[in-house]
């Protein structure tokens, strides 16, 4: 019985879905930004009855202008492959471990259909040019695989063989990836300053500080201040953002309103903070938080 035709668009919804969500097989990490790949080949074969190659055989290769995108999840669980062939075709290829381990060299049998395996089966698919197996079975063999910060793959090497529907045809190829050495991950620093202001005409606080940062970025620090005046708790929240430049600390400045009629007064204060960008190299969201003593000072 023959798989499934498929729409380019089809593939990019069902594995986006199932990656982001990790609702299928076990998958819980966070998807890495898609990479460009530097240096790849996909070449694969298959029987005169295998649905998906049609026996026919493909090869595919950055150095004959095709491309590859490769993104890993953040627990070096899954690596996803897609190539754009200067012919014009469309691949995409799935290895996954098992759930709970991460992908290393060896041999990983008994694997079935990517994103739908579960518990201890290792998920592969390879489908596209229109078309994919409605169910797989099969197996690989991971001779090499590096990972970065955040499922950046910087290696891979691995051969594979499926299986559609069950069937006895097999389609067999070989895959490699290599990147360049990742890039740090985004580092911040957020500092408050042990002074601050409370305002006589508006009972609003203001605080401030500096945040550092290993690479540019828009850092936004939000936080509150909490003050007990005369017996009475007063609380306001505050948000501000700035830019950050690597090696010169940044200075931050906010105003926090309180939230119920009573003022901010002179005197000493909690401030809470938070510092918080996107990692411009992995996408994720890099956070640090303070706590600390302020003395507020009439202003």
């Amino acid at each position: 019985m023959p798989g499934r035709a498929l729409t380019r668009l089809t593939v990019v919804l069902v594995l986006a879905l199932a990656l982001a969500t990790g609702t299928t097989g076990g998958w819980t990490g966070a998807v890495a930004h898609a990479q460009t790949v530097e240096s790849g080949s996909l070449d694969f074969t298959g029987d005169a009855d295998d649905w998906i190659s049609g026996g026919q055989s493909y090869s595919y290769s950055t150095t004959s202008q095709d491309r590859f995108d490769v993104s890993g999840s953040a627990d070096n669980r899954v690596v996803s492959l897609s190539v754009d062939g200067a012919n014009g075709d469309w691949w995409y290829l799935d290895l996954a471990a098992p759930s709970g381990s991460t992908l290393t060299p060896g041999e990983y049998t008994d694997a079935a259909r990517y994103p739908f395996n579960e518990g201890a089966r290792p998920g592969l698919s390879l489908s596209g040019n229109g078309r994919g197996c409605n169910t797989l079975t099969g197996s690989f063999t991971v001779l090499d695989v590096e990972f970065g910060p955040n499922g950046y793959v910087q290696t891979l090497h691995a051969t594979f063989e499926q299986h559609c529907e069950g069937g006895t045809a097999a389609l067999r190829g070989e895959v490699r990836v290599g990147n360049p050495s990742p890039p740090a991950e985004l580092g911040l620093g957020l500092d408050v300053a042990t002074d601050g202001g409370a305002s006589t005409l508006n009972g609003n606080a203001t605080v401030h500080g500096t945040v550092s940062c290993n690479q540019p970025v828009r850092v936004t620090v939000s936080g509150s201040v909490t003050q007990v005046a005369k017996k009475t708790l007063v609380k306001g929240s505050y948000s501000t953002a700035v830019s950050c430049e690597p090696g010169t600390p940044a200075a931050w400045t906010a105003v926090a309103v309180p939230s119920g009629s009573a003022p901010f007064i002179k005197g000493d204060a909690e401030v809470a903070a938070r510092a918080s960008a996107t990692d411009p190299n992995y996408g994720g969201a890099v956070t640090v938080d303070r706590t600390v003593a302020v003395s507020l000072d009439k202003a």
